[in-house]
């Protein structure tokens, strides 16, 4: 069950606004000043930020992953619209263009965190719900890397199996595609799921929740699913110069061919869609779905839909605003969207340090963007590309579990104790049992984010203003006492920045006061200092 969070008496809070405006075309010119630092949009953009001048974008796309029509300063301006514009960062300046809603700017105070709050109170409030606990008290587990593109009963029962076998706690299990017997026909494959049935009850016996992946697609050639749909036009549609005279579903290419999408902004299609998933829940016991797909590629710009002129963004929003009904729900595409009790994941990271260092900016990126509760797509990475050759490296995926550790989710795919040596599976448990040893100070965190929108993990700039920390991205905060300093190179040292103020490593030692420091980091530790 969701928890309802009730919200604190706040006192009145008055901001003198030095800055602010409102323009709804042509160029928009918001002022910079010396060293005034720029976060926001794409979360892919997230290792970009802060953004250098001469960095450009438009938000009209989401890059395989959400994004937030929002700009944010470390001297406490934010910029706002409730629609995509382009923007592009000059050496005093943020210069909007191509915008077609108004396009609001504010100096809300002097911060990073007074533009977060201010924007947030005024954008995307939070709704005070939380997602299922079983989301960050657990590690979660997503069958893709292990299974691929043969998803089956008896290799999802082995590998939970494994999680229990080799020391991990039940959680969330995730079955990936191909479970299905094809795109639309959202039933079991029986030659790869015989007994579906047995197979949820086992897994629940076991101790964990189930989700199966789902997209908006239907495979064009299932006549039949087609046809029903269409009785209620509920796809999006081509071949007139209306949707009232159309009857034919637009072929929309996506990764694994072409399809027919649903509309969802035809209630017919809500409709059929939320009647399939039903019908898992109440036939199987299945507890949710992780959504995928949902990008603004996949809604054409001359497509027809029943809602009218349905831009890609608000097809991407309804689809995330209709899965954010099923408590139990991943998403990893978004139009705006912050402040929902939706679980949000960052886009598919390959097998490789290059992407391990994306997690911790991307991530910041999340959480400043309003999507507090995120997961750092999986340990070792998501893309199965990336592991076909068979080949991995051992210290990465305890590296990256050590990542994933403190962030606000944590997620298997590759089963860890299935490639690593006994050292290295050790430091991986050591990482679970890390996190457990903090979850009431991360329960707190998402706690507060429900309630106020504050995120869970922040840059060090968020928490420490005005110390020439902005640019530091291999560092995150965990709430406002906890540095987290992962090792993202191969090797067992690396420098860290200690903000003013006096810290203790996590695990004892001597009081160190703000400042760089080379430390050692053995492969079995992930550094964590606290603020005293």
């Amino acid at each position: 069950m969701r928890k309802k969070i009730l919200s604190a008496v706040l006192l009145p809070i008055v901001v003198a606004v030095f800055f602010s405006g409102c323009k709804t075309s042509g160029e928009i010119v918001v002022p910079l000043e010396d060293g005034e630092a720029v976060w926001g949009g794409h979360i892919k953009d997230g290792s970009l930020m802060p953004f250098a001048p001469g960095f450009e974008t438009s938000l009209s796309y989401n890059l395989s992953n959400q994004v937030n029509p929002l700009l944010l300063t470390s001297e406490g301006k934010y910029i706002w619209s409730d629609a995509p514009f382009s923007f592009r960062i000059q050496e005093n300046s943020v210069v909007i263009t191509g915008n077609s809603a108004p396009v609001e700017w504010e100096k809300a105070g002097k911060t990073l965190s007074d533009a977060f709050k201010a924007a947030s109170r005024k954008h995307f409030p939070s709704d005070g719900v939380l997602p299922p606990s079983e989301f960050y008290r657990f590690p979660q587990y997503n069958t893709w890397i292990e299974l691929m593109y043969d998803q089956n009963q008896e290799g999802v029962l082995s590998y939970a199996e494994g999680i229990l076998s080799n020391g991990l706690p039940p959680g969330i299990i995730m079955i990936d595609d191909t479970w299905q017997e094809d795109y639309g026909k959202w039933v079991f494959h029986p030659g790869r799921f015989p007994d579906p049935k047995a197979m949820c009850d086992q897994l629940h016996a076991m101790g964990f929740k189930l989700m199966l992946w789902i997209c908006p697609f239907v495979s064009m050639d299932q006549y039949q699913i087609c046809r029903e749909i269409m009785e209620g036009k509920g796809f999006l549609l081509t071949g007139a110069r209306s949707w009232e005279e159309a009857s034919d579903p637009y072929p929309v290419r996506w990764w694994n061919g072409t399809s027919a999408v649903l509309d969802f902004s035809n209630e017919a299609a809500l409709e059929w869609f939320n009647a399939q998933l039903r019908r898992l829940m109440d036939d199987y016991g299945v507890d949710g779905f992780k959504f995928d797909a949902g990008d603004f590629d996949f809604y054409p710009s001359d497509a027809l839909a029943k809602g009218g002129d349905v831009p890609a963004w608000e097809q991407c929003s309804l689809f995330v605003e209709n899965a954010a009904s099923f408590p139990y729900n991943e998403l990893r595409a978004g139009w705006r969207n912050a402040g929902r009790p939706i679980v949000q994941r960052l886009h598919d990271k390959s097998h490789s340090w290059e992407d391990l260092r994306k997690l911790i900016p991307e991530m910041m990126a999340e959480s400043l963007m309003g999507f507090s509760f995120c997961c750092p797509d999986m340990v070792g990475g998501g893309s199965f590309e990336t592991f076909l050759s068979g080949k991995t490296d051992p210290d990465l995926i305890v590296r990256s579990a050590q990542v994933h550790a403190l962030m606000p989710m944590m997620q298997f795919s590759l089963a860890p104790w299935r490639v690593l040596d006994k050292e290295r599976y050790d430091a991986v448990l050591g990482c679970v049992a890390l996190r457990n040893s903090l979850l009431p100070r991360i329960e707190s965190l998402f706690l507060r984010a429900a309630s106020t929108g504050e995120p869970i993990v922040a840059p060090l700039e968020y928490v420490f203003p005005h110390e020439g920390l902005e640019n530091v991205v291999d560092q995150f905060m965990l709430g406002d006492s906890l540095l987290v300093a992962p090792m993202l190179d191969k090797g067992t040292s690396r420098s860290v920045i200690l903000p003013s103020g006096q810290w203790r490593s996590l695990d004892g030692g001597a009081i160190l006061e703000g400042g760089t420091y080379t430390i050692d980091v053995p492969i079995d530790i992930l550094p964590v200092f606290e603020r005293l």
